[in-house]
């Protein structure tokens, strides 16, 4: 029986356990997706070892990075990005190749696509972390330009304070990359001028836990259209799926 699984650390969050075996039972394809909780990421070696019949892995935190050192090949998304979230095992006469993939772009792009509207030029991506870089490429695929938006002051970046509605204005595509929002802490939202969202606005989380956080709700509330990541994770997924059997 085929192998698939996720590795990272926690793993109490994931989603994609309940996602595979729910495909895998409902396609009749006799494979299982199991989690691998490792704090460290050179305990990747010890998943290889135990399991040869794995063809397939997802990354989440914190091994994203660190694992690209130990991969045979990367692609160039992954590449640019700087981050891997899914690998392809492939076991060759008793040798592992790993090739890593980056479907954090994919999700991103498919999901908030249908959603562009010809004044949605320019965005504001609020935090610096992982998942941010791959929000950013997405956004230069789509021919939209950004800006960070960060607590700390920096060059080339707009901090909070910096949000004048002259900036809210021109900025009309708002996408949160970090956990504020997230549950359980659900009482919290990015600490944006709400009182300058317009109709004009589009705001995307990237939280999906809860489906509809405070970040949502507020620029609703002005008449922004909004959306959050459940799409775009399981958009994730389904690219997962396609690099392991490409």
């Amino acid at each position: 029986m085929d192998k698939y699984g996720i590795i990272g650390f926690p793993l109490g969050h994931s989603f994609s356990r309940g996602f595979f075996t729910e495909k895998f039972a409902r396609e009749g394809i006799d494979a299982q997706y199991l989690n691998f909780e490792i704090p460290d990421v050179a305990m990747l070696k010890d998943v290889l070892r135990d399991n040869p019949e794995l063809r397939g892995l997802n990354v989440t935190l914190p091994h994203k990075q660190a694992v690209i050192p130990l991969l045979d090949e990367l692609s160039d998304e992954a590449r640019e990005i700087g981050a891997v979230n899914v690998i392809k095992c492939t076991m060759y006469d008793g040798r592992w190749t790993l090739k890593g993939f980056n479907s954090d772009i994919i999700g991103f792009t498919e999901s908030i696509k249908p959603l562009l509207q010809p004044h949605h030029k320019k965005a504001l991506v609020l935090g610096t972390g992982g998942a941010s870089r791959a929000i950013c490429v997405g956004l230069n695929s789509l021919g939209i330009e950004w800006t960070y938006v960060t607590r700390s002051p920096r060059e080339g970046m707009f901090a909070y304070s910096d949000l004048t509605p002259e900036v809210m204005a021109e900025y009309t595509v708002i996408v949160n990359c970090t956990p504020v929002g997230m549950f359980p802490k659900v009482d919290a939202a990015p600490a944006i001028p709400y009182e300058h969202l317009t109709p004009k606005h589009l705001l995307f989380d990237c939280v999906y836990n809860p489906e509809d956080t405070l970040f949502l709700k507020r620029g609703r509330e002005q008449g922004a259209t909004t959306k959050n990541g459940l799409e775009m994770l399981h958009l994730q997924a389904v690219a997962s799926w396609r690099f392991w059997n490409e």
